[in-house]
Order: structure tokens, then sequence, then C-alpha cells
């Protein structure tokens, strides 16, 4: 492909040698002569000068950089495009393994691949062109979108529904018992959980991540929203769409998450929290009750520059508190000598 065809694919403007050739896309510590790379970071004009990169994409022409180069409005979003145009497609359609086991009761799309020892049940519906590889449990009564991706080992129970092109990543369990139990006769008796799980359109969720069924009702993850590895999202948990949650992050029972809400990693969320929409959370923070629009950390969380200062005022606790013990020595000489 040639830079200018390649600009024309990411609807941005080439400058130097429209006709040079690239083949591939890489990142500027790996990239070699062929491949586009971007910059973001002024920090880094010299290492991509000094580069191998036949094209870099740019947010505006740099004149001191002697290479071909692409200006968009946002290179990282071009850069990924291009990574997405030069790597070879995951699978090519493969039909249903003659391993896998697939009940002649579910609705199986066109152009669908089922791997070997993948598990279909009864009802379940798999769209057009999705590809379930080996080891993937499908339950009863459970629906899957068009191009969806779900990776090894996944487990997807009955009731649950999966919108278009939605990727799982493998170790995941979608539609597992909430952890509701009630107390009489002096042990824990199990609350049914009857529920059913909605992952919407365009869900991304990392591996080894559970999301469990709802008690009665949905547990729904709203569309476009992405989940890193090991998240555990309790049953009746609502999360709005395009929100960000970071890995080993927690959300307990019937809470509410905005739209559009980052969390970092490790965050702990309490039952029936409210996250208001775009707000951001930071790493390790304890959330309860109702969080208006705003950045937190800490617990309780308060407003992200307060604890930064809390933080740095923390450190110096023990010199603090020896002053304070000297001014009271102090005060104490100084009642001492009055009449």
């Amino acid at each position: 492909m040639k830079v200018k065809d390649l600009a024309a694919l990411l609807g941005g403007e080439a400058a130097g040698d429209p006709e040079t050739e690239v083949h591939g896309a890489s990142g500027i510590h790996e990239v070699r002569e062929g491949e586009v790379t971007f910059l973001s970071d002024p920090r880094l004009l010299g290492e991509c000068a000094e580069s191998k990169a036949s094209c870099v994409i740019v947010k505006e022409f740099i004149l001191s950089l002697q290479k071909p180069q692409i200006a968009v409005k946002n290179p990282l979003y071009a850069f990924a495009r291009a990574l997405e145009h030069f790597s070879p497609p995951l699978s090519e359609p493969c039909g249903i393994s003659s391993a896998a086991v697939v009940s002649p009761e579910a609705k199986i799309g066109s152009n669908v691949s089922i791997h070997a020892l993948a598990y279909i049940a009864d009802d379940a519906e798999i769209g057009d062109e999705t590809i379930i590889f080996p080891g993937v449990f499908v339950g009863r009564h459970t629906v899957i979108g068009t191009r969806c991706v779900i990776y090894p080992n996944v487990t997807i129970r009955e009731k649950v529904k999966i919108g278009d092109r939605v990727i799982i990543h493998p170790g995941s369990v979608v539609g597992s018992d909430g952890f509701g139990y009630v107390f009489e006769g002096g042990r824990h008796h199990k609350i049914p959980q009857v529920g059913g799980v909605i992952i919407e359109d365009d869900v991304e969720i990392g591996a080894n991540v559970t999301i469990d069924r709802a008690t009665t009702g949905n547990t729904v993850v709203g569309k476009g929203s992405k989940i890193d590895n090991l998240v555990q999202i309790a049953h009746n948990v609502k999360i709005g769409e395009g929100s960000l949650i970071a890995a080993q992050t927690g959300i307990a029972g019937s809470t509410e998450v905005g739209k559009f809400v980052m969390m970092g990693g490790q965050v702990g969320v309490a039952d029936h929290t409210r996250i208001d929409e775009g707000c951001m959370i930071g790493a390790m923070t304890g959330v309860f009750g109702h969080l208006t629009k705003g950045v937190y950390s800490g617990c309780p969380p308060i407003p992200h520059r307060n604890w930064l200062k809390s933080s740095a005022l923390f450190a110096r606790l023990p010199e603090l508190n020896k002053k304070i013990k000297e001014l009271e020595e102090m005060i104490k000489a100084l009642e001492r000598r009055l009449p």
C-alpha cells in the first residue's frame, strides 16, 4: 500500500513522497523499514527521526522530520486503524468442527466458526460470522450476536444475551450465580438466582472476568464498555455505555454505574452504590454511597486533588507528630513560668 492510499484510508493528509510503500504498522521502538508508526508525544521526536519507519502518523506536519507523514486529528486512533488494516483476519470461517457438540435445536448463523470441544446447548443462538473457540460452553436460551469472538474456555451460561461485535477473552464466566444468601435457622440458605445477563454491542471482556446473573431481572453491561482482566461484576449491577473498568476491580450487587465512567485497578465498589456519568475513580479506591460527577481517590473516596495533598501529608505525619510534641512541651514550660 502506498502512503497516499493509507492517508485516504485513515482520512488524513499526506506529505512527503506519496508513492512510498508501507506494508505494516509498529510502535516507534519496534518499527522496521516499510512500516508506519505514529507520534503523539513530542519528546519522542528524536527517536522517531532515527527510526526505520517509512511513514509517520502525526497530528500536524513536522518540518524537521524527514519522512513521509500523514496528518490526522487523532494519531493513536489512526494508528489503531492501520494496525487493524495490516493485521490478517483472526480466522477464516471454518464451519462447525466434527469435534464440537452442537445441539440440533440450536440456531447457527452463516459463516460461523465453532471449533473443537465447544458445546452449544439447546435453543442457543449464534449470530453470523461469530467465532467460537475450543472449550467454550454456551448454555440454553443464550443468544450471541453477529461477528463476536469468544476465546477458548469461556463459559456463557443460560439466559445470557450478547450483542454484536462482542469480544470475550479466555477463561471468563458470564452468567454465574450471584452471591445471594439469607440467614435462617442457624445457617445460610441460597437465594435462587433466576435472572439473566445482557452484554450490549461492542463490549470487550478481558480474561478471567466473572459477571454474575441477576437474582431477578438482568445484570447489564452497556454498549462499548471495556472490562479488563480479573474483574468481578456482581448480580443486578448496571454499567452504562462506554465505561472502562481496569483489572482486579470488584463491583458489588445492585450497583448503578453511569455512562463513560472510568475505574482504575483494584477499585472496590460496595453494594447499592450509585456512580454518576463521567466519574473517574483512581486505583484502589473504596466506593460506597453516591458519587456525583468528578475525579476521586481514597477510601472513603474524596476529590483526587485533596487525596494527593492528604497523601503528601501522610508521609510527613511522624515529623509533624514530633513537632507537635515539641510545641506542647514549649507551651507547658511557658505555662509554668506564668504567675
